[in-house]
This record gives C-alpha cells, sequence and structure tokens, in this order.
C-alpha cells in the first residue's frame, strides 16, 4: 500500500539527485568566479555529475503523476485547506517544475560548453564569464522554488521567510560531503586518469565547516522567530516533528547536520586526515536524508495546543533500504558511463 511517507522516500532521492547535478555546477562556477587555485584540479570531476539532470527529469515526472501521494494539499484535509489558490495549482505546479528544471539543465549544460572553448579566444573568454555569473543566481532562485513545492507549501498554511535559504544550504552541504567521499573512493581504488591532489580535502572541508555553520545559523534562527512570533500555524509543525513519532529522528538531525561535524571539522587534524573527512561526510549526508524526510513527513500531525502536537506516521526502513540503493545504483551507472565517454577513467 502506498502511502505519503514511504512515497517520500523517492520524492528525498529526486532531491538528492536533483542537487547533486546542480549543486556540482554551482561549485565549478563559485570556484572560478572566486579564482581558487584548485579549480582545475576538480572541475573533471564535476562534469560528468551534469549527466544526472536527464535521471532528475525521470523522478520528477514520476513525482508530478504521483499526485496527492507527492503534493498532500491536491487532497486537503479540515483545517489545512489550501490557501495560495494561485500557487496550489496542480497545473500550475507541473507546468513550473518541468520548466523551472529544463531551464536549468539548458542554463548547465550553455556553462559547460562555454567553458570547453573559453580558452579559444577573449570573446569566448568573457561569454564564459558572463554565463558563470548566472550559475548562483540559477541555484539560488531554482533552489527555492524546489524549497517551496517539495517541502515548504506541503502544509498549505504554514510559511517561513527564511526556509528557502536553509534548504538550499542544506542540500549544498550535502553535496560537498558527497564530493569528498566520491574523491576519496576515486582515488582509492586509483581508476582516475587524472588523480585528485589530498590538499582539496582541506579546502573541502573547510567548505563542509563553513556551510555547517550556515545551516545551523539559518535553522536557528528560522526557529527563533517562529518561536518568538507564537502563532499557532507556524510553530504547530515544528512542535510535531519534535515531539511525535519522528521525534528522535529531528535530535538525530540536529547531531548529524551540526553538533557532530562542527566540533569535528574545527578540527586541524580532522581537515587534515582524509578518512575523518569522509567519515564526517557520511555523518552529513545521513542527516540530511534524515532532515528531507522529517520534513516532508511532519505534516501529517494531529492534537491540540492543549493536549499537545505529533506528527503521526511511520518510519518506511523498508522502503529507503529498497529505494535508496536502486536510485543510488542508477545515478553511478550514468555517471561512470559519462567519465567514460570523457576518458577520465584509466583504460
Amino acid at each position: 500500500m502506498i502511502t505519503f511517507n514511504n512515497w517520500s522516500v523517492l520524492t528525498v532521492s529526486f532531491l538528492f539527485v536533483l542537487f547533486i547535478a546542480l549543486a556540482s555546477v554551482a561549485l565549478w562556477a563559485v570556484i572560478y568566479l572566486a579564482n581558487g587555485k584548485w579549480y582545475k584540479e576538480i572541475r573533471h570531476l564535476l562534469k560528468p555529475l551534469f549527466t544526472l539532470f536527464p535521471f532528475a527529469l525521470v523522478l520528477l515526472i514520476i513525482l508530478l503523476i504521483g499526485g496527492e501521494h507527492t503534493f498532500p494539499w491536491l487532497k486537503p484535509t479540515p483545517g489545512h485547506e489550501p490557501h495560495l489558490n494561485a500557487w496550489h495549482n496542480y497545473t500550475f505546479l507541473v507546468a513550473r517544475q518541468v520548466i523551472g528544471l529544463l531551464f536549468a539543465m539548458g542554463l548547465c549544460w550553455l556553462f559547460i560548453k562555454r567553458q570547453e572553448v573559453m580558452d579559444r579566444s577573449k570573446e569566448d573568454a568573457d561569454k564564459f564569464h558572463n554565463v558563470a555569473n548566472c550559475i548562483p543566481w540559477l541555484y539560488f532562485l531554482y533552489g527555492s522554488l524546489v524549497a517551496f513545492d517539495f517541502e515548504m507549501t506541503l502544509l498549505p498554511m504554514w510559511h517561513s521567510a527564511l526556509f528557502c535559504a536553509y534548504f538550499f544550504i542544506s542540500n549544498f552541504n550535502m553535496f560537498l560531503a558527497f564530493l569528498v567521499i566520491w574523491i576519496y573512493v576515486l582515488n582509492q581504488r586509483g581508476v582516475l586518469a587524472q588523480p585528485v591532489p589530498d590538499y582539496v580535502y582541506n579546502y573541502l572541508s573547510q567548505m563542509m565547516l563553513g556551510f555547517t555553520v550556515l545551516w545551523m545559523y539559518t535553522h536557528f534562527s528560522q526557529f527563533l522567530i517562529i518561536w518568538y512570533g507564537n502563532l499557532p500555524e507556524e510553530r504547530d509543525r515544528i512542535e510535531a516533528m519534535q515531539t511525535g513519532d519522528f521525534s528522535v529522528l529531528w535530535y538525530m538531525m540536529v547531531a548529524f547536520k551540526w553538533f557532530i561535524p562542527l566540533f569535528s571539522l574545527l578540527i586541524r587534524k580532522t581537515r587534515h586526515t582524509p578518512k575523518l573527512v569522509i567519515s564526517v561526510a557520511a555523518v552529513i549526508i545521513t542527516g540530511t536524508l534524515i532532515e528531507r524526510f522529517i520534513w516532508r513527513a511532519g505534516v501529517n500531525f494531529s492534537g491540540t495546543m492543549n493536549t499537545g502536537i505529533h506528527a503521526h506516521g511511520s518510519i518506511p526502513y523498508l522502503e529507503a533500504l529498497v529505494i535508496l540503493p536502486i536510485i543510488a545504483a542508477i545515478g553511478f551507472f550514468i555517471v561512470r558511463n559519462a567519465m567514460r565517454k570523457q576518458q577520465l577513467l584509466k583504460v
């Protein structure tokens, strides 16, 4: 039987695939624009991740077909009727999500193509620079659109001015953690035609530390505003996740996304030891998986302010153990095929 909670595992998988593809190009552009000296050390590994965009499009179409299993406001419950009539329109939802993803994929493709010929002339270099300037804006704006539709507006009466920033900061940190592990595995297996130097782990771990602090800042700022405003329609969702069936996951999320990474990466030895860096990265990825799930499953709650608000529902362990490895395997074969075509692997 399909329920909202077990269907959420597929949605979480889509968000991971999408932001690995999107953040790979965003990181590429940011390092280039900041004139990072390690730009050329990892750009060849970021390019094949772009090939995950079509896979993300397929997952998006499946989720859109899923209807109320993906977007519970399509079947409103008493007390939670949609109030954004123009925004909560299924036709408009499908159009903006498909067009948004196609536009993001097209601009990222243009960025890669412009990069390939940037050394041909000054005019080509300027064109590449102009496209690179657009990529961070694409990440912010398109990332906000995804945050709106797939998490924030799932509960029609709930909103937060900080949620979009909180969402795409979290996913960018997840990508950094993924990139660290991916580089480590490829280096250890010795399959890269051009191995990545060890000092890159330190650079990426410093970025992970920075985004961990930034994540906690937006997380706590959002919570503080909601708590201080003391508006039931805003406070209910947070309290439901903290006290309901997913309360343990909530505090695990805080530990995995903030406490463990922060106090581990503050230690210099950790940042310069690849095995310790990838251990912290694995914790961040696990925390992000938990985070994405509870922000979706947490829209199902019951109770009142007098009896206590509780998010309810079972945790789909079996679905996660089946769906996540399948999605990961498909993504692995897509990227590996791209790396072979781009001659990034040893023969």
